[in-house]
């Protein structure tokens, strides 16, 4: 049994990034579902591994992390091979700033508690509402920056890195709300590339969605 343990939820955007990278990275480690829906989350003893009630938890090297960019970041520092962020500074500084457009600004507003939250203040087609406003919004600014920059395969030349890691869980949200990815053409190219990788589809929701 493996001493990597993720706890996660199968169709959580941060889980899915860290089971990418972890997939990448080749390293063999064992899944602790937490059921978001029965809020699990908000045990008393989830909360001592992660105070904030959220998923994903990494228990690894004797320590326990949170937060899915800083997992990846530990896994690139500590398994510096095969690399998820590129050799140079500007290519590094491009890849962390396309991963954090997803994680740091678009992800947040449409996790659980926002939408619930939403829901609260609207009508029956609030959160459906949001999630078209938001999505596209971020999903436009990401085209437009990878149409900026180096062409290859992937978001960042023609292996995947952190940015990748990010949006293809992003991208598997975007199509359960029905978002148009053909105004996306360059998202599209990167997306389909990833999913030949076998780390990214061993990592998809399918399958680890709980029976």
């Amino acid at each position: 049994m493996s001493d990597i343990v993720l706890y996660e939820y199968w169709r959580s955007s941060a889980s899915y990034r860290v089971r990418i990278a972890l997939g990448l990275k080749g390293l063999v480690w064992r899944s602790a579902p937490v059921d978001l829906l029965s809020r699990d989350q908000r045990s008393e003893g989830f909360a001592l591994k992660n105070p904030q009630g959220r998923v994903p938890v990494l228990e690894i090297d004797g320590l326990t992390l949170t937060q899915s960019l800083a997992m990846i970041e530990y896994l690139e520092e500590t398994r510096p091979v095969p690399a998820l962020l590129p050799g140079d500074s500007a290519g590094r500084a491009r890849v962390r700033a396309l991963a954090h457009l997803v994680a740091m600004e678009v992800q947040p507003v449409l996790n659980m508690n926002v939408l619930e939250r939403v829901e609260s203040f609207g009508g029956g087609d609030s959160r459906e509402g949001w999630m078209r406003h938001f999505m596209p919004q971020g999903l436009g600014s990401f085209e437009a920056l990878l149409s900026a920059g180096p062409r290859g395969r992937f978001c960042h030349g023609d292996v995947p890195t952190l940015a990748d890691i990010c949006l293809v869980p992003q991208v598997y949200n975007a199509l359960r709300w029905d978002i148009d990815l053909g105004l996306y053409p360059r998202i599209s190219g990167v997306v389909s590339a990833c999913e030949g990788e076998p780390a990214f589809a061993a990592a998809h929701p399918d399958n680890h969605k709980p029976n």
